[in-house]
């Protein structure tokens, strides 16, 4: 089954920018509190010593704003 109406490649972009941002800034949360997950260590290269819980947590935020301008780009492409 095809879709009638293909993704732009910048809603593309966006959702995995969004998805990225959202998971690299929980697994640094859960890092951060218990100390033993390591999934997708690179994030920790993304914020300042000495703020990483305020980091990761912008991190999340910012990945369901950028989540939420993607949707937002699909649904006015629709329209």
């Amino acid at each position: 089954m095809t879709s009638s109406n293909p993704k732009s490649p910048l809603a593309a972009v966006t959702g995995l920018l969004s998805f990225v941002l959202v998971l690299g800034g929980g697994s640094g949360l859960l890092h951060e509190w218990l100390g033993w997950i390591h999934f997708m260590g690179f994030v920790r290269f993304l914020v300042p010593d000495g703020y990483e819980v305020f980091g990761y947590v912008v991190m999340v935020a910012l990945g369901v704003a950028v989540g939420a301008a993607g949707d937002s780009l699909t649904r006015r492409a629709r329209t």
